[in-house]
């Protein structure tokens, strides 16, 4: 039977300044966008597009901004309102890990909102080259997650290989889902779409395919993890992680629809 480690949070430590391995991630997902960014200007189909790597530092400032943001916001808003309420100064304690994938994810779009804006690029442009650059960054973040022995999974049978016991939780065996979530939501999610992203696809194509893909991977791997909070429809409980997915799912679907169809007819441009 695996025990989780429970490291240390704290990777070191200058003086007063703690830097913690949570952070650590974030610098990595950070460096993961720049690398693949760099790599994907490289492709004909998007050098055509006349992208710069100058573009990709600026919307590295504007995506942390949103990625930071709008992921703690969510998280308070999301799942835990009634401890924030309770705590308001917690919010600012990002390095105690909580945050939340769909509120970055609707901050990271409102932030490239106003760098197309800025830029004069097509917001929809934007969402397709970024889209590939995300879910290793979001795998990192999940690593971080489990450095921080958080998302514990659901109980497993002990017979599972790789089932582990979270001693901060109780003597269960359980799921690591946060290593499911980084290798399914990120790993697979990322070389799926990085596949269907190297060649030219319709505006919005693969903004809507990485929509479709996180959401359909999250619906699945929600299955393994302990839910913050969970609803029944109809007799079947739904997690909070799958009812923020669905809508992600279904918005995709009518996306990928409105692009292949916007292509075929020739139709004028989206609006930047």
């Amino acid at each position: 039977m695996l025990i989780h480690p429970m490291p240390n949070p704290v990777a070191f430590a200058i003086g007063p300044i703690q830097v913690h391995w949570y952070g650590l991630m974030y610098v990595l997902a950070f460096a993961l966008f720049i690398m693949l960014g760099r790599v994907r200007i490289r492709q004909p189909h998007i050098a055509a597009l006349g992208w710069k790597k100058e573009d990709i530092d600026d919307m590295l400032f504007y995506g942390m901004l949103g990625v930071v943001i709008g992921g703690r916001l969510g998280e308070v808003l999301f799942y835990r309102p009634a401890f924030f309420l309770a705590h308001p100064l917690e919010i600012f304690a990002v390095w105690h890990g909580g945050m939340s994938f769909h509120g970055g994810f609707l901050g990271v779009m409102l932030a490239m909102a106003l760098w197309a804006r800025k830029a004069g690029r097509n917001l929809f442009d934007v969402y397709d080259f970024i889209a590939p650059l995300v879910p290793l960054g979001y795998a990192a973040g999940r690593i971080g997650n489990f450095i921080n022995a958080e998302l514990p999974g659901r109980v497993a049978d002990p017979s599972l290989p790789w089932a582990m016991i979270w001693p901060n939780v109780d003597q269960l065996p359980r799921h690591p889902s946060p290593i499911y979530q980084a290798l399914v939501d990120g790993g697979l999610v990322f070389l799926i779409l990085w596949w269907y992203a190297r060649k030219a696809r319709p505006r919005l194509a693969v903004g809507a395919m990485f929509t479709l893909l996180y959401g359909c991977a999250r619906i699945f791997t929600e299955y393994f993890r302990v839910p913050d909070w969970e609803v029944t429809v109809a007799g079947i409980p739904i997690t909070s992680g799958q009812m923020l997915s669905l809508p992600m799912v279904a918005g995709a679907l009518v996306m990928l629809l409105w692009a292949y169809k916007h292509n075929a007819s020739g139709s004028a441009p989206a609006p930047v």
